[in-house]
């Protein structure tokens, strides 16, 4: 089970490579894979997707060629 669970991870975290074009799309992209990282994890899924959300914005702003 711990396999599958690293699994999930490095797939929501991978999710992150999608970005989106806008703001709004980078937030909920980076949510999505926040929270799914979260509950695989079996942590609180609203700070996962928080967290997610920021990331990825603050990944895409930094790097948009990257996005």
């Amino acid at each position: 089970m711990q396999k599958h669970k690293w699994i999930a991870v490095a797939l929501a975290f991978g999710t992150l490579a999608a970005c989106g074009d806008t703001l709004g799309e980078q937030a909920l992209v980076g949510a999505g894979a926040g929270g799914a990282a979260a509950v695989v994890l079996e942590q609180d899924a609203l700070v996962g997707a928080a967290i997610g959300a920021a990331g990825n914005i603050a990944y895409c702003q930094k790097y948009p060629e990257r996005c």
